[in-house]
């Protein structure tokens, strides 16, 4: 199998540029500019979706150290992890995620307040999501073959009123960047996370509904 050695070419969306002043000449390589990208939440969903009564929370999601960065992660073999160079995620991919399932249920028209469980909302319902997969891997049959990328959640709904898990489910996409560039791989991911919220926003809407009142 080919080992993961592939050329970057690398569009630039946004940097900070250094002058060149001498008493910055002793920074390191962190300094170096990256190019940032950022994910959008989705905004379409199914319109037959039930209206909710209740408040939602949701959690900062729990991820793998080779996922919970800000770098953006791709697989060369199933057992090695490597980043994109001079590529990064606006933020962490955990926090994006939480950012953009915030904003996915609040797109769908369907809940009467949702947000972050850090800002103390006094919610019925918490999501808690675990990142199982947010990365690109190289195909194994073909090392230039474009890149998958893999979005994988699984979320719980809790009862945040006897801590009661009331629903579980995994949702995964997949979705392959027309090429290997950044931008390309970037838009790959975007696709691929969106498909997921939308399933796990609609999902989770559902289970809350059927599911009725908390239960103290």
């Amino acid at each position: 199998m080919k080992t993961f050695s592939r050329s970057w070419p690398l569009a630039l969306v946004l940097m900070m540029a250094l002058s060149g002043c001498a008493a910055l000449s002793g920074l390191s390589a962190a300094s170096v500019p990256s190019e940032l990208y950022v994910l959008t939440p989705k905004s379409t969903f199914d319109a037959n979706l039930p209206r909710l009564r209740y408040q939602i929370a949701v959690e900062e999601p729990t991820a793998t150290a080779s996922v919970n960065t800000d770098q953006i992660a791709v697989q060369p073999t199933p057992l090695r992890v490597q980043y994109l160079p001079e590529a990064r995620w606006v933020d962490r991919a955990p926090l994006i995620v939480q950012s953009l399932m915030i904003e996915s249920f609040e797109n769908s028209g369907k809940v009467p307040a949702v947000g972050s469980s850090a800002i103390g909302l006094r919610a019925d319902f918490l999501i808690v999501t675990d990142i199982r997969e947010f990365q690109a891997f190289v195909p194994a049959v073909d090392a230039d073959a474009p890149l998958n990328i893999h979005v994988r959640l699984n979320i719980k709904v809790i009862d945040a009123f006897s801590d009661r898990i009331i629903a579980s489910r995994s949702f995964q996409e997949v979705s392959l960047a027309d090429s290997d560039d950044a931008s390309d791989v970037a838009i790959a991911f975007d696709e691929a996370l969106g498909d997921t919220l939308r399933d796990a926003v609609e999902w989770s809407i559902r289970s809350i509904a059927s599911y009725g009142a908390p239960r103290f």
